[in-house]
This record gives C-alpha cells, sequence and structure tokens, in this order.
C-alpha cells in the first residue's frame, strides 16, 4: 500500500506528482499550490506528497519517512492547519525560519499549509519573499478551494495542480477497503456526501450524524409558519454552537493549562507579567476558533438543504440524473409536484445568499432566520 492509494479519482494528479519525486525533466519546482473543491482531497494529496519527496523508494507507504511525514512527525515536514479564521503573519514568518533551514534526516525541507485561503495580506507578503527566492532542498505546497483563494503574487509564482471531485463508486470502494465499511453502507454515505470523502466517511461510521440528516431532511416540510421558521433557526445555530463547543473544549483547557504553565501560574511567589494580555489573547484566539467551527456546522446544514431542493429540481425538469437523497422519492415527488421550478430556484438561491452572508460575518441566528423565512414564504 503506498501513499498514494487514498487518492481516489486522482490518477491525473498522482502521475504528475509521481514524476516530480522521480526527478523528471522540468516536472519538479520548489513552490506547489493544490486546488480543488471540499471533500477531495486537497490535504491527503499534499501529505501524500510530502511523503513521498522523503521516501527512498517515491512513496511505499511503509518506511519509517513515509509513516512520520504522514502523521506530522517527521522533522523536515511542517503540517500547518489552523482552525482559526487566518494564519497571521506571525505564523507565516515562523514557517519561512523553518524554509530557510536545511533538512536534517529527510531530503527536502517540505512545508504543507492546509489552509492557504486564510493567510492574511501581512502573512502573504511575508511568506512572498521565501517563495520568490526558496533555500536550497525547500518546497512549498500550498491548498486552498480555488486559485482564486490565494493572493496573485503568490499562485503566480507556484505550479498549480487541481484536484476533481471523485465519484460516488470511487469513494464507496475507498471505504470498503480502508474502513471496512458495509458496500450498502458505503454507496449510501458515498452518495449523499457527493464525493466529499471526509463527510462520507463520518456519515458511514457516525449512525448519530446519519440521524441528524436524516432530520434535518424533514425540515423543508415543518416550516408552515413564521414561529416554526424562527424556532427551527434558533435550534439549527444553537445545535451548530454546542457541536462546536464539544470539538474544543479539551482542546481550550489543554491551551489554557499550557500557557499558565508557560506563564508561571502557580509558582510561589511569581507575579508573572503580561498575563492577562496573554489570557485575553488566548480567550480571543479560542473564540474565534469557536465562531469558525460553527460556521462550518451551519455551512453543512445549508449543503444538506441543497440537495434537497437540486433533487425537487432534478423531478421538477425530468432531467434523468440519480438523487442524492433517493430514499426520499417519494416526498421529494410530491413537493415537485406541489411547486414550480421557478420556486424550488428561488429556494437554492436563498440558501447561496445565506452562505454568502455567513462568509461575511452576518450574526448566525439573523442569517439562518431569514433563509428559512425565505423559504417558507415560497411554499
Amino acid at each position: 500500500m503506498t501513499v498514494w492509494d487514498d487518492l481516489v479519482g486522482q490518477e491525473r494528479v498522482v502521475e504528475i506528482l509521481r514524476r516530480a519525486v522521480a526527478g523528471e525533466a522540468h516536472a519538479m519546482t520548489h513552490a506547489w499550490l493544490v486546488t480543488g473543491p471540499p471533500g477531495s482531497g486537497r490535504s491527503n494529496a499534499a501529505r501524500a506528497f510530502a511523503a513521498a519527496l522523503q521516501c527512498e523508494r517515491g512513496g511505499c507507504g511503509e518506511c519509517s519517512a513515509c509513516r512520520t511525514a504522514l502523521s506530522g512527525a517527521h522533522p523536515d515536514v511542517t503540517l500547518v492547519r489552523t482552525e482559526q479564521l487566518s494564519i497571521g503573519v506571525d505564523e507565516v514568518r515562523e514557517l519561512v525560519r523553518r524554509a530557510a533551514m536545511s533538512p536534517t534526516l529527510g531530503r527536502y525541507q517540505v512545508l504543507v499549509v492546509e489552509d492557504a485561503d486564510r493567510v492574511t495580506e501581512r502573512g502573504a507578503d511575508a511568506l512572498l519573499k521565501s517563495i520568490e527566492e526558496p533555500a536550497a532542498r525547500t518546497v512549498w505546497l500550498l491548498c486552498a478551494p480555488t486559485p482564486d483563494d490565494v493572493v496573485v503574487t503568490i499562485r503566480s509564482r507556484c505550479r498549480r495542480i487541481e484536484l476533481s471531485t471523485p465519484n460516488a463508486g470511487a469513494v464507496a470502494g475507498l471505504l470498503v477497503r480502508r474502513d471496512g465499511v458495509p458496500p450498502e453502507l458505503a454507496e449510501f454515505a458515498a452518495r449523499v456526501a457527493q464525493g466529499h470523502i471526509g463527510r462520507a466517511r463520518m456519515l458511514a461510521r457516525n449512525e448519530a450524524a446519519r440521524t441528524r440528516r436524516a432530520e434535518l431532511l424533514t425540515l423543508p416540510g415543518r416550516l408552515t409558519s413564521l414561529a416554526d421558521c424562527l424556532h427551527a433557526a434558533a435550534g439549527l445555530v444553537e445545535s451548530a454552537a454546542q457541536e462546536a463547543a464539544a470539538a474544543t473544549a479539551e482542546l481550550d483547557v489543554r491551551e489554557r493549562e499550557k500557557l499558565s504553565e508557560a506563564l508561571g501560574f502557580g509558582t510561589k511567589g511569581a507575579r508573572p507579567r503580561n498575563a492577562q494580555a496573554a489570557l485575553r489573547e488566548l480567550d480571543e484566539q479560542q473564540k474565534a476558533r469557536a465562531k469558525r467551527l460553527q460556521r462550518d456546522a451551519l455551512d453543512r446544514v445549508l449543503t444538506e438543504l441543497t440537495t434537497y431542493y437540486r433533487d425537487v429540481l432534478l423531478v421538477q425538469t425530468g432531467v434523468s440524473s440519480e438523487l442524492i437523497n433517493a430514499e426520499l422519492r417519494a416526498e421529494i415527488e410530491t413537493v415537485a409536484r406541489r411547486d414550480s421550478a421557478e420556486g424550488t430556484l428561488r429556494r437554492i438561491d436563498a440558501i447561496l445568499a445565506c452562505r454568502e452572508a455567513l462568509e461575511g460575518n452576518v450574526a448566525p441566528l439573523l442569517a439562518m432566520e431569514s433563509l428559512l423565512v425565505s423559504v417558507s414564504a415560497e411554499r
């Protein structure tokens, strides 16, 4: 089993990266930009490439170099993934400092930035010089949804590789082979996840996630009054906040304990300087992380609602295509007969407007109330 095996549906990309690892003429460069839709495997591709660059056998997946590079334990592979809303200039400067070092054990000094689209403008300025004047044996691997999500001065100096959304069959096969998921459940998870590998894996392995999704898809039929809309919006926002809090609770405690220890709290007679400022900064970072996770949870809600109305539109327009929510076909056909394709398109537009509002930092409750009222009003 090689490091490339989990990159399902990305044969063209794997071939490009294999040639670069092999050192073929004009195949290798010092800076890469890996793009692709959510769930396509951007981070996995970058990690696999990083491991293969360190491996004497081009990514065997079995040696110490491969295992440590994939896990983040290799001394010459730096993996950066932020839970914050952005990657600031101080963090980028630390990466630039590491990029200037020679490899200690491996063949390259590799820096993988999984959220390059979150690098701030000042951070991009700090990164630019390192990419323009790279140190010998240093490789930057930047990941982002699209090239336009990265500032032009950075992306123009990177070689781009674009991943595509793998088909449901390929994702189902991966779940069966890698995770031991029963074939029928794997096919269901891959279909409803629409090629998003991480989402499919979670649905396949987590019965609670499947239950939450099923409950969410009953929402369109329950929005019969303004009170229903407001109550449902409040429930969705609260549920997303609880999900974010549960995901970060232990990490928040560990970070605070680590900072308190570094500041000298608990030491007899110690009076840490600037302690309150440091604790306040940590609180702000933790709140920003929770905000991002809440927004991500709400985005998943919007994605599921989009699949519902996408299926309704397919039935209304007579397009011959498999429904994402095939198990709800009878309900979807009933909704399709009751309304017009124009009405369904307006609902989908409302969902897109809500996503844009959340990205623009509109209060989540206000954005979700506006969405559900719009959806209900069109019924």
